[in-house]
C-alpha cells in the first residue's frame, strides 16, 4: 500500500518558527516531525510515500530527497498554493494508484501502530465505505471533539449549528485511510477541505472508525512543540 504525508500547510500558529522552516521539518528530540512518521511507516513495511508541499516546499525535498536514506521511495506532489486537505489529496491521486491508501498529517505525533494500516486498507478496499478514521481523546484545546463513534461506525459530526455533548465525541487524529473514489470528483488543482466530504459520507453511513487510546499530540503551537520535545527527550533510550 501507499501512504501520503500532508506537508503543505503554512503553519501560521507556529510563527515565527515557520517563517523560514516548513512546519514538517521542525524538530523534536533532534528529529523532524515528518521523519518520525516516515521511519514508523518504513518499519511497518510501508515504503511508497507521497508528500505534498507548498510553503518552503523545496526545503522539504532537499531534506528528505528520494527517501532512500530512510529505506523509502518518496514522490512529491508540489502545490503552488496550499489546496487544503481534500484538494491536496485529489491533486496527488495519479500518484496513489487505484488502491486504498493512508493519509497522515505531518504535524502530529502519535504512537498508533502503523502495522495495522495495510489490513485496514485492504478491508476498506473490499467494502462500500469511503474512509476509515483514527480517533483519539479530545485535547484541552479541542474539548468538544469532531466525530461520534458507535462500535466501528462514525455516526455523527459537529457543525456550527449542531452541538453535541463533549463526552459523545472524539477528535480526528489526522490519520485516516481512504478509497480513491472518495476524492475523484474533485477537480485537480482546486481548493477543497476534507470535512464537508466526510460529513456527506457519514450521513450515508460510509465512514468507519476506531479509537486510539495512546499518545497523540497536535503539534500546532511553539509551546506544544517544546512540550513534545521535552517528553521525547525524557523517554528517549
Amino acid at each position: 500500500m501507499k501512504a501520503m504525508l500532508l506537508a503543505a500547510g503554512r503553519g501560521e500558529r507556529m510563527r515565527p518558527l515557520t517563517d523560514h522552516t516548513p512546519k514538517p521539518l521542525l524538530k523534536v528530540a533532534d528529529k523532524a516531525l515528518i521523519v518520525w512518521h516516515i521511519e514508523k511507516l518504513v518499519a511497518a513495511g510501508i515504503t511508497e510515500l507521497i508528500i505534498n508541499h507548498a510553503h518552503l516546499g523545496a526545503q522539504i525535498e532537499t531534506a528528505l530527497g528520494n527517501g532512500h536514506q530512510f529505506g523509502a521511495q518518496i514522490t512529491y506532489s508540489p502545490e503552488t498554493a496550499a489546496l487544503e486537505t481534500a484538494g491536496g489529496i485529489a491533486q496527488a491521486l495519479p500518484l496513489l494508484d487505484d488502491r486504498c491508501f493512508a493519509v497522515i498529517n505531518s504535524d502530529i505525533y502519535c504512537d498508533y501502530d502503523f502495522n495495522r494500516l495495510p489490513d485496514c486498507a485492504a478491508a476498506l478496499h473490499f467494502c462500500d465505505d469511503d474512509a476509515h478514521l483514527i480517533l483519539v481523546d479530545n485535547p484541552e484545546h479541542h474539548p468538544d471533539g469532531d466525530f461520534c463513534l458507535t462500535a466501528n461506525r462514525i455516526t455523527s459530526f459537529r457543525t456550527p449549528s449542531v452541538t453535541l455533548h463533549p463526552a459523545s465525541c472524539l477528535t480526528f487524529s489526522g490519520i485516516g485511510l481512504y478509497h480513491p473514489r472518495f476524492f475523484s470528483p474533485i477537480p485537480r488543482g482546486s481548493i477543497a477541505p476534507l470535512a464537508p466530504l466526510l460529513r456527506k459520507s457519514i450521513v450515508k453511513n460510509k465512514v468507519s472508525g476506531e479509537y486510539h487510546s495512546g499518545t497523540w499530540i497536535d503539534v500546532g503551537t511553539p509551546q506544544r512543540l517544546e512540550t513534545l520535545d521535552r517528553q521525547l527527550r525524557t523517554t528517549k533510550p
